[in-house]
């Protein structure tokens, strides 16, 4: 440890002390490792040598100062899929605020996860990366002070899944490069595992599955990410009832379910009980939805609920999930998932104290998908018409300094009678406005969409075409707040969100293909008023790059990873000083 993380600690316990808010220091070490989830030796994103990654385990408010180093042989960027980064885009981690993280260079987020609780994860967000790994979990913890609307569980488990492609990710962006869908995939991965053998001729000997140990009679909180690529997952445990508590950062109703559909992107939170007499153990299935029979035995992950005292392995056939051609039931199951309005949270008012049923709306956008088609010779996807184009510079960069041509603020409101386009439109959200987002989705699959910055109220979906008298059917009280929502082909989900964060967020399909071929916008909110309270400053180790590149320094983030977490700003080692010249005073008075 260097002298000044030593002082840094001494001035953290002050801080703590004195009533601030405590810093957690993360080291990750981005790198290729060799792993066979499915049977087939390929690379994935490791970090610190663990796929998938560490969990990053904080407490609301805390400060995370995390150092990135990238060992892999191109740009990396990570990004934080639900924590709002309140306002700090400048840590936002997707091409609209940040360049990239060169090969070889190390480079140290500092973020508030302010005013948040839950269940959230990391990802990679550029060049496809997600396809190889490099995604973990986030838990931001209550306060003490802020109780749980539930008792206290015996113990906390994370699970990912997520669809898995044996080719490398590499292979899968030139296919969709070159015009061509990715296909099925080759299977389901839980918790970067393949799945247990429930079935010799599905199953091929010699994968490695997960285990989930438990002690019988004790309730679990069991936090279910889904990282994967496209495919909507339906997941179980055997014989036991799942009570969800929280998604995405929000408290819910409490209600038990023996299944949930999970869509990319998506989070849940259940407490479950371990109230089963172990007879043996018990399958946890995650098998993909509205697919064919045969597509579907590829695609299941199996991992194994094992209780303490089983007496012998899982076998048979896996629980039964949804009928498959039933689209009804999905939407049903997510119209169910509602807001616990009665619950404290992280604001210090109850979540059910913002009436957003009560809010005069004050911009309007109709975000229509329809299946990827050519423009100018290339397969692309669109909103309202348009295909994203990140420019060489970020549009956060070219905000801050003024970089003519790199966006325009004209996205449509909704679809416009032209012929579709790659451009780089931007949407120009109003500081402080009430936005009413509808997504139609006229393609074939279920779209899931994400947005940066914010949480968003979920108050309505149903097939068919919207229209303003679809606002009848609204949720206007108790729609859920959280960040990712699905919608259904031939149907439409309606959000509200309040555009109470400066900065440049992103929107995006979460279905890894349709985001990499453009399905993307930005909303920049910039504040009229210019001032040092609603947005945080450029970071000093800001990367340049694009029309900025000239800006940088080429050896400014090429020191040793060791030392990264030791080099502090000036008015730290200020801050420092005189903390130290107070635990003189407090400890060694004359």
């Amino acid at each position: 440890m260097c002298s000044a993380m030593r002082f840094l600690i001494v001035f953290l316990m002050f801080d703590a002390a004195l009533g601030g808010d405590p810093y957690a220091y993360i080291d990750w070490d981005v790198s290729f490792i060799s792993a066979a989830p499915l049977g087939v030796k390929q690379q994935v994103i490791g970090i610190n040598g663990q796929f998938p990654g560490p969990t990053l385990n904080v407490t609301t408010n805390w400060n995370v100062v995390l150092n990135v180093k990238n060992n892999l042989d191109e740009p990396f960027l990570v990004t934080w899929n639900g924590l709002q980064q309140r306002k700090n885009s400048w840590q936002d981690g997707v091409l609209g605020t940040n360049c990239p993280i060169p090969s070889g260079w190390n480079w140290t987020y500092e973020f508030q996860v302010k005013d948040q609780i839950g269940s959230f994860f990391y990802f990679s967000s550029i060049n496809f990366q997600k396809a190889a790994g490099g995604f973990g979990g986030i838990i931001v913890n209550n306060r003490d002070v802020i109780p749980l609307p539930f008792g206290m569980p015996d113990g906390d488990v994370t699970i990912f899944i997520g669809d898995w492609y044996t080719r490398g990710y590499q292979e899968l962006r030139k296919t969709l490069e070159d015009g061509t869908d990715l296909g099925a995939p080759d299977g389901v991965l839980i918790n970067g595992f393949g799945p247990y053998r429930y079935n010799e001729s599905i199953v091929p000997a010699g994968i490695a599955y997960e285990t989930i140990n438990v002690e019988p009679g004790k309730t679990y909180r069991i936090r279910v990410h889904h990282v994967g690529i496209s495919a909507s997952l339906n997941f179980r445990i055997q014989n036991h009832n799942m009570l969800l508590v929280e998604t995405e950062g929000s408290y819910t109703i409490q209600q038990n379910y023996t299944n949930m559909d999970i869509h990319a992107g998506q989070s849940y939170s259940f407490l479950v009980t371990m109230d089963q007499n172990a007879s043996s153990d018990y399958y946890i299935a995650a098998s993909a939805r509205f697919v064919n029979e045969s597509i579907r035995d590829v695609a299941t992950g199996v991992a194994i609920l094992h209780y303490s005292n089983s007496q012998g392995p899982a076998s048979g056939p896996l629980p039964d999930g949804p009928d498959e051609r039933d689209t009804y039931f999905s939407i049903n199951q997510a119209k169910s998932i509602r807001w616990n309005v009665s619950a404290s949270a992280a604001r210090p008012n109850p979540q059910g104290s913002f009436r957003y049923g009560d809010i005069t709306v004050t911009d309007v956008y109709v975000l229509l998908n329809t299946p990827a088609q050519l423009i100018n010779g290339q397969r692309r996807t669109t909103l309202n018409g348009i295909s994203y184009i990140a420019p060489t510079t970020p549009l956060k960069l070219a905000q801050q300094f003024n970089v003519p041509g790199v966006y325009k603020l004209d996205f449509p409101n909704r679809m416009m009678n032209r012929p579709a386009k790659v451009d780089t439109s931007v949407i120009n959200g109003t500081y402080k406005g009430f936005t009413e987002i509808i997504f139609q989705n006229n393609d074939t699959t279920v779209q899931s969409y994400h947005l940066d910055g914010y949480a968003f109220f979920v108050v309505g979906m149903d097939f068919g075409i919207w229209t303003e008298n679809s606002r009848g059917i609204y949720n206007k009280w108790d729609g859920v707040a959280r960040s990712t929502i699905q919608v259904f082909p031939g149907a439409w989900t309606a959000i509200l969100v309040y555009l109470d964060n400066v900065g440049i967020w992103n929107l995006r399909a979460e279905n890894l293909d349709s985001w990499y071929l453009g399905q993307e916008v930005y909303i920049s909110v910039v504040n009229p008023e210019v001032n040092n309270k609603t947005e945080l400053p450029l970071p000093d180790n800001a990367i340049f790059c694009g029309a900025l590149s000239s800006l940088q320094k080429e050896q400014s983030h090429k020191f040793s990873f060791s030392d990264a977490s030791c080099v502090l700003s000036s008015s730290n080692k200020i801050l420092i000083g005189l903390l130290l010249v107070l635990f003189h005073i407090l400890f060694f008075p004359s």
